[in-house]
């Protein structure tokens, strides 16, 4: 390795490039025990998921010490990979090997059957997904960061297609791969820009360039479209809510949990690295593409009646909050409002570790359901807790962090963006200052709302009744996947109880990307948690937990204490009907009436009802997107109008190319005499 800086200062990187090594040489491993389950199950995950333990160790390691820059003498001639270990790569690999290495645990137990790919083919793509992931952010010129860009779009749609033999996976497949492309023309071309016409597609060279407003602003909309296909923020989420049900749970654990937060990766390293120039309006467009993207996938969540399609429009809502608290991030810095910028920041990268942590965790149990069972469908499930508790206690940790109530890491990140929106009246303009606060109401709308799906989601799938008799012999986890869900609940609440110090870790992030961090202000305070000052708000989150703990210790004490010996065991009152049954209890598509009653202009609805000759009559509602049948219907049907006007050009016969040759040259002819 042919390094720039002090050769003494490599070890981090190396051991980053040597980890990978490690995930691509557990693929290859695969590849030789190709259906071998145990082998792949019991060795080859577990031994990946130590390797993403031993890369969250190193970036743990790294995040506090300086860049670190290296080139592999590997590629083509005169463009060898640069790559680069600093903070923001540090952080960005320790999402990576936190999250997956309770989702390669998992996937230790879940894999032990295949899913439609023989297991060791399923272990190298998965493996080159983890390896291409942690490669895209320490990459540090253009070609390397297309190349392994695309190698990680190309292994998770391998991952997603791995029931391959269902015509709608492989379309949901196509879609994926389709946006993935297009996206990727958006990142070219903003590379291109950022490069300004030097031929020099380092990183380096980005950063020395001080584009104009115009081509900097260029450069700026295309990341956001480019990155933003990868993130699936508005309206460029379509192949979110088909690509996550149709792959296996684990992978869509690491889709939904790292892979979104590699594409807002994208968006932090051009928007506020390698631009140079920063203009109020990109943190507004930013902050209203957020916003727009987060109600639009929390309203969408609260009406799905299949378990990995509500989870995928969760993960829309969360990445329009992140999009939201970067862009407000931008727009403060903008105008020189470091500090302010520096609460923004950190919220929206704190909101994304703790997606992190609980979406893949709702991921995994998704999985666990769904294998115990045969069913996704909310409507056939119901009383799982009985008979899946180990599945159970780390589901209501996630969505408890993911409804944002305290004192899990969901409700700290929350709270931190919604106190960066409300301490705005100093920006200097009118309008803006009456307009954040109305963005700020709409965060809270969206966080009550994101409560409201997780009470439906977990109230659906495991209280209650089941719904379908076969459910009653759902088994629990396995030890594997037990293990993997425990690893990502403890995150959870490790990133609820320690804000503080998560908070330093995340701080040398926010002062290389906008010059100031919270980490001085909050390391002395203790316990508590105070972003700006101790007159404006604070939170206590190892108080608020004790007091929680102490009231229902009180109340169990005082309950045996005083009533000791009257409890009466009885069935719960039925309202004087005593012959109720499984399908009186509420359904899912009851739960989300009333939201889709509210916003039924968002939705696009299709209503069966029943007639007078029906058997068994049923009344049946079909909410769909419709930006699906607005917007990418219409320009599906555009491309393949003007695919068959240019196919007629192709008529098989040498003669008629011949021709085509003839006249093109005749007319170049004519040009060039001109």
């Amino acid at each position: 390795m042919n390094g720039i800086s002090d050769p003494a200062t490599w070890i981090h990187l190396d051991w980053v490039l040597a980890l990978v090594v490690g995930w691509l040489l557990i693929g290859l491993a695969g590849v030789l025990a190709l259906r071998q389950f145990r082998v792949v199950a019991t060795l080859l995950f577990p031994a990946g998921g130590l390797i993403a333990l031993a890369l969250f160790g190193v970036a743990l390691s790294a995040a506090l010490n300086a860049p670190e820059v290296a080139v592999l003498p590997i590629g083509l001639p005169q463009l060898p990979f640069h790559l680069r270990l600093d903070s923001l790569s540090a952080f960005f690999l320790m999402v990576i090997g936190g999250a997956s290495a309770g989702v390669s645990a998992f996937a230790a137990g879940y894999f032990r059957r295949g899913e439609g790919t023989p297991p060791g083919l399923l272990c190298l793509e998965y493996h080159l997904f983890l390896a291409s992931m942690a490669l895209v952010v320490v990459a540090d010129d253009a070609y390397f960061f297309m190349v392994v860009w695309e190698t990680m779009a190309l292994a998770s749609f391998f991952l997603v297609i791995a029931n391959h033999r269902l015509p709608e996976i492989r379309q949901a497949g196509y879609l994926y791969l389709l946006v993935a492309h297009i996206g990727a023309l958006g990142i070219l071309l903003c590379f291109g820009v950022l490069q300004a016409n030097t031929g020099d597609y380092t990183f380096a060279n980005m950063r020395a360039q001080h584009l104009s407003a115009f081509w900097g602003s260029v450069a700026f909309v295309l990341a956001v479209f480019g990155f933003g296909a990868k993130a699936g923020i508005l309206p460029l989420h379509a192949w979110l809510p088909e690509a996550h049900p149709a792959a296996p749970s684990p992978v869509s654990a690491l889709m939904s949990g790292v892979m979104l937060k590699i594409a807002l990766y994208g968006v932090l390293r051009i928007s506020f690295d390698l631009l140079q120039t920063r203009i109020w309006w990109w943190g507004a467009l930013l902050m209203a593409i957020g916003l727009l993207t987060a109600l639009f996938g929390v309203v969408f969540s609260t009406v799905q009646v299949e378990m990995k399609r509500l989870l995928a429009y969760s993960s829309i809502e969360n990445v329009g909050l992140m999009c939201a608290g970067f862009g407000l991030s931008l727009l403060f810095s903008s105008y020189g409002m470091k500090s302010l910028a520096g609460l923004a920041l950190t919220a929206a990268l704190y909101h994304l570790v703790s997606h992190a942590f609980f979406k893949s965790l709702l991921f995994c149990s998704t999985g666990a359901v769904m294998h115990a069972t045969g069913e996704r469908s909310l409507g056939k499930l119901g009383g799982l807790i009985r008979y899946m508790p180990w599945v159970a206690w780390p589901t209501l940790i996630g969505v408890l962090a993911c409804a944002g109530l305290p004192p899990l890491g969901g409700f700290v990140s929350e709270w931190l963006l919604l106190q960066s929106f409300l301490f705005t009246a100093g920006l200097p303009s009118s309008f803006l200052n009456m307009l954040i606060p109305v963005m700020a109401a709409l965060i809270a709308l969206v966080a009550a709302l994101s409560g409201y799906t997780m009470v439906k989601y977990f109230g659906v799938v495991f209280l209650g009744q089941p719904r379908e008799e076969k459910i009653s012999q759902a088994h629990d986890a396995g030890a594997w996947e037990r293990s993997g869900m425990l690893w990502l609940t403890l995150g959870c609440v490790v990133l609820g109880l320690f804000p503080n110090q998560v908070i330093a870790f995340i701080d040398p992030v926010t002062r290389m990307l906008v010059s100031a961090g919270l980490a001085d202000k909050v390391a002395g305070q203790g316990w508590l948690l105070v972003p700006v000052s101790i007159e404006r708000a604070s939170y206590a989150p190892a108080i608020f937990l004790l007091g929680v703990v102490t009231s229902f210790a009180l109340a169990y004490l005082l309950v045996h204490r005083l009533y000791h010996g009257r409890l009466r065991r009885s069935a719960p009152w039925d309202c004087g009907f005593p012959w109720q049954n499984a399908r009186m209890q509420d359904t899912a598509e009851g739960f989300g009436q009333p939201i889709r009653q509210i916003f039924e202009p968002m939705f696009r609805m299709q209503r069966e009802l029943p007639t007078p000759f029906d058997a068994e009559p049923r009344y049946r509602v079909v909410v769909e997107d419709p930006l699906w049948h607005g917007l990418y219907l219409p320009v599906a049907t555009v491309v393949e109008r003007l695919s068959r006007l240019i196919g007629l050009l192709q008529r098989g016969r040498i003669a008629v190319y011949l021709l085509y040759s003839f006249v093109t040259l005749i007319v170049v002819l004519l040009v060039v005499k001109q």
